[in-house]
């Protein structure tokens, strides 16, 4: 007989004894695995059955994906929601919604990495603690040269901070303050007017990240991905002082230098004077509810709101550590002589023979040609209305008075068109916040129903214009024509009111209706509406022309009667048109 002896060596002998650990692993966890997990071998004697639970985790091959990447907005989301609430200013609101897209996007991938990280932290403590006991302590492998040199990190996107320009009026906080509402991170809006230079009487640049801080509920991790608003950014310009120092201009923004590119800030947080006396549970700006289409906690701080107290400090001082690298900053501003600016550097001069003549006060409206061949970006729509401020360059910046270290760190800029008497009339009428139904639910509350024809939407719309403080003015002119409604109406008999072209022309007083006369209110409305449409009609035929306004109030006097002729006593005196005591009907 004869024997045959296999001598193998101990490290085949260790490999041998690994494959067989693990092939006994494989094969003991597939018969401890889970009754719910699918195997082809269970359809052999039946149908595959199984459960979906709403508030469990979703089992299968997708179980255990993660949900960073997954676009939930997108810049045309984030449009569709504007045009809810802002009028007009197409370009801006793409520029802004792509800028805040962007933002968003570098937050989700952020949090993606730092899940990935720790990840891959945990396996590698979990490798390292099964080695040490089953071979003892891993041995150490940082010496010099055991890892090959070189840079392995991913691609860093940067930020991009946007500078919103536009008169007074046209939307620019509005549009901020709207992208709040949508987004799941803090938002914060400061003033620029009180910052002074650290030391000086004022407030310090670094108020506008407590602010943010305190948006968070002093949640640092959140606040480092919010955003911020700097608004009457133009306030901070720099100033020719003759003597001194200029604290408050290009101190300021020397200040903002490192706030913007991105630095660690070290907050101090102590409790208001009287928090402990007026704040209620709960009242931390931000502690709210979240934005539309998520349920976060985003919140939104002002520039005069008090920033609270920092939840479970006591009342005790405490300091945050913050940095500014992943905050985006939105800076807003009129820019008041900019323009004359911009066109000093695009139109021709007025030196010479036949050169034309430029005056200083049409310096914002130059030839159309002169806009579309200095125009710095391509515009689809050639119908689109642009002005001056969208040929502004980095260079008409810095003659206004910002440095240049600023307007560096701040690439994207975008120009709001100044509203006509149209746009006014849509900021009336079409928002969901619109102004019209504001004061339509106002007089709601007192059960008085209001209402404006076409002509007194026109009439309001040009008195604001005249103002000259954009879509700021329609609530004044709206103040001046209600006052005397709003004083009389509550507790009396009067059921609708009724505002008039001549009504909005302040010759007389708004038309009052009491109870049971819903007939000739909506009467007088029809009347109003036919009367202001053919009146329309003519000038656009040009047979008639622009009526004056003496010829406007005698239609609609004359609407006016025939509207509320009847066989029953009219609420109206013939003379005034005030509307009678409510015991007369």
């Amino acid at each position: 007989m004869t024997t045959i002896r296999v001598h193998i060596s101990r490290r085949a002998r260790r490999s041998y004894l690994a494959l067989y650990s693990i092939s006994r692993t494989f094969s003991t966890s597939k018969t401890l695995s889970s009754p719910s997990s699918y195997h082809p071998s269970d359809t052999h004697d039946g149908p595959f059955t199984g459960s979906y639970e709403p508030g469990l985790p979703t089992t299968g091959p997708l179980g255990e994906a993660t949900a960073f990447g997954t676009p939930r907005l997108t810049p045309k989301t984030l449009k569709r929601y504007l045009d809810q609430f802002v009028v007009g200013q197409e370009r801006s609101k793409k520029k802004l919604c792509v800028a805040v897209y962007n933002h968003y996007q570098r937050i989700v991938e952020l949090q993606r990495r730092d899940a990935e990280e720790e990840d891959l932290l945990q396996q590698q403590a979990q490798r390292h603690q099964e080695h040490r006991r089953d071979h003892g302590p891993v041995p150490s492998s940082s010496r010099f040269g055991s890892h090959i040199a070189g840079d392995y990190t991913p691609v860093v996107v940067e930020k991009s901070n946007m500078l919103l320009l536009g008169p007074s009026g046209v939307g620019k906080t509005l549009m901020a303050k709207t992208l709040a509402r949508v987004l799941r991170v803090p938002f914060s809006i400061s003033d620029c007017t009180p910052f002074t230079q650290a030391g000086y009487i004022g407030e310090d640049a670094e108020v506008c990240v407590q602010r943010l801080l305190a948006a968070a509920n002093y949640d640092v991790a959140r606040a480092e991905h919010g955003i911020i608003c700097l608004d009457e950014v133009d306030k901070i310009a720099t100033a020719k002082v003759s003597h001194g120092k200029d604290v408050s201009g290009e101190g300021v923004q020397q200040a903002l230098l490192k706030i913007v590119e991105g630095t660690t800030l070290q907050i101090t947080a102590k409790q208001e004077r009287g928090a402990g006396r007026s704040a209620s549970p709960g009242a931390f700006p931000g502690g709210g509810g979240g934005g539309v289409g998520g349920g976060g906690g985003g919140g939104v701080a002002g520039g005069g709101s008090t920033m609270g107290t920092p939840p479970g400090s006591g009342g005790k001082t405490e300091v945050f550590n913050v940095r500014t690298d992943n905050i985006l900053f939105i800076f807003a501003g009129a820019f008041i002589g900019l323009p004359k600016i911009v066109m000093d550097r695009v139109s021709r001069g007025s030196m010479g023979f036949g050169q034309p003549i430029r005056a200083s006060d049409t310096a914002g409206q130059a030839d159309e040609n002169v806009y579309k061949k200095h125009l710095p970006f391509f515009t689809h729509n050639a119908d689109t209305p642009l002005s001056s401020l969208d040929l502004v360059e980095p260079g008409d910046l810095q003659k206004y008075g910002l440095i240049p270290e600023l307007v560096g760190r701040i690439p994207v800029t975008t120009a709001l068109s100044a509203l006509d008497q149209e746009a006014l009339v849509r900021v009336l009428t079409e928002p969901r916040n619109a102004l019209l139904r504001q004061y339509e639910q106002q007089f709601q509350f007192s059960g008085v129903e209001l209402r404006c024809t076409s002509g007194a939407l026109r009439e309001i719309a040009r008195a604001a214009l005249d103002m000259g403080t954009g879509a700021r003015g329609l609530r004044a002119v709206m103040e001046r024509i209600l006052q005397d409604a709003m004083f009389e109406t509550p507790g009396s008999s009067i059921k609708y009111v009724l505002v008039t072209e001549v009504v909005a022309q302040k010759k007389e007083p708004p038309v009052y209706f009491p109870r049971g006369q819903q007939s000739r209110f909506h009467a007088m409305i029809a009347a109003e509406e036919e009367e202001w449409e053919a009146r329309r009609a003519r000038e656009s035929g040009g047979g008639a022309g622009t009526s004056s306004s003496s010829s406007s109030s005698s239609s609609t006097s004359s609407a006016r009667n025939s509207a509320v002729r009847s066989d029953s006593p009219s609420p109206f005196e013939p003379s005034s048109g005030k509307a009678k005591a409510a015991g007369s009907t």
